[in-house]
Formats: C-alpha cells, structure tokens, sequence
C-alpha cells in the first residue's frame, strides 16, 4: 500500500465517522514529516455551520498542533475535491500538497480560474476515488 493510499485510509476513517453522526460522509487528515497532526470530518449539521467542512476542521487542529498558521511540508488528505472555500483556505494556509480521492465535478475547485490553490502547492485525485465516490452517493441517494 502506497503511503497516499494509507493516509487516504485515515481520511475515509473520518468520513465514516461523519456518515455515522448523519453527516454529509467527507474526512480529512493533515500529515506532517509522516504523523497524522490534524483531522476533520463534516461538522455542518453538528455545528449549524455552513463552514464547518473536513477539510477547514482539519486545517484548525493542524494548525493547533504545529502552533503556526502555515502548513508548509503538509499534505491534506480529503476524500472528495475540496470546494472553493476549502481550497481558497488551503490556499492562505500554504499547504504543501493536497491528495483527494473523488473528483466533485459539480463543486470541486478545479472547475474555476483562475486556480484557487497556492501556486506551489501540488495536488493529486483519485487515490482510492471509488470507495470515496461510493460513501458519497450512497449517502446522498438514501437522503432523496
């Protein structure tokens, strides 16, 4: 198993989590120098926080961990492409690299320009796309 894929295990971790507190089923786990330092599920039903997406919970308690508000030398790991906003955070927050597993090709960030991400940050989809996709649909197809 490739260390993308092992992360991205934590992520979909998280998204259990969420799918078991009825929420909209995405997790997110910051990594720094290979130790998991930040992670996050949807807290937006919870919290009756529209902001309150995997991707910025786990942005604030990377950001707690290393005591700083960049991360630089960071991955995210997310589930599904991070929206707008997220990126836009990721952005101001200079994470490294970004790994998601589906594609949101309704609302994932990508479909804007001009990019949204830092301009040295990497990102990299797909990583276990399908069993990211599938907890996805499969939540919101039993919500119709």
């Amino acid at each position: 198993m490739s260390t993308d894929e092992k992360y991205m295990r934590e992520a979909l971790a998280q998204a259990r989590e969420a799918l078991a507190e009825e929420e909209i089923p995405i997790g997110a786990v910051v990594v720094s120098r290979g130790r998991i330092i930040g992670k996050g599920h949807n807290l937006v039903e919870r919290l009756h926080d529209a902001t309150a997406h995997a991707e910025m919970i786990a942005i604030t308690a990377a950001t707690e961990s290393l005591g700083g508000k960049y991360l630089q030398d960071c991955t995210l790991y997310v589930t599904v492409e991070p929206c707008p906003m997220c990126a836009a955070a990721l952005n101001w927050s200079q994470v490294s690299r970004i790994v998601y597993g589906a594609a949101d090709p309704r609302r994932g960030y990508s479909l804007y320009s001009p990019p949204l991400l830092h301009p040295r940050t990497e990102a990299i989809g797909g990583i276990l796309a399908e069993e990211c996709g599938t907890l996805l649909t499969d939540y919101l197809k039993s919500k119709r």
